[in-house]
């Protein structure tokens, strides 16, 4: 990603970056994070407030497509990070299926009693039966168990 002799850290966030991994690769200590989390319009009191990582990634994202644009690497962070899953419902008592495909680029898995993350990609992607109070509700035929 372009940048130049004028840009400074605080305000370019691929200058920013480059920077906050050198000092990561070649440094001894703990590295300070101020200046990249500048970059990208936090501000002090912003660095303080608990965000979580999909929210940090979601910013980090959006500046860096916005400083991408007009230039040879317009889209990348679209074709590294994003991705596509399908949604597909069938009900089990009418003819009713539905598929709706969503892109992402993270997903929320839930690591709570999975031994690894492999296990919580099966439970994320493990089939949910809709009934009870969860019942699905399809126009022609109302709440329906799918």
């Amino acid at each position: 990603m372009p940048t130049t002799e004028n840009d400074m850290p605080s305000r370019s966030i691929p200058l920013a970056l480059q920077i906050l991994f050198y000092k990561l690769q070649y440094s001894d200590t703990s590295v300070a994070t101020k200046e990249f989390t500048k970059s990208f319009g936090w501000d002090t009191y912003d660095s303080f407030m608990q965000h979580d990582v999909q929210e940090l990634n979601r910013v980090l994202y959006e500046k860096l497509e916005d400083k991408m644009k007009g230039t040879v690497v317009e889209g990348t962070i679209h074709k590294l990070f994003e991705g596509n899953h399908m949604n597909y419902i069938e009900c089990i008592n009418v003819d009713y299926k539905t598929t709706r495909k969503k892109s992402f680029y993270d997903l929320q898995l839930d690591v709570n009693g999975c031994p690894d993350v492999y296990a919580s990609f099966d439970k994320y992607v493990e089939v949910e039966r809709l009934e009870g109070d969860n019942k699905y509700h399809v126009e022609q035929y109302d709440l329906q168990v799918c």
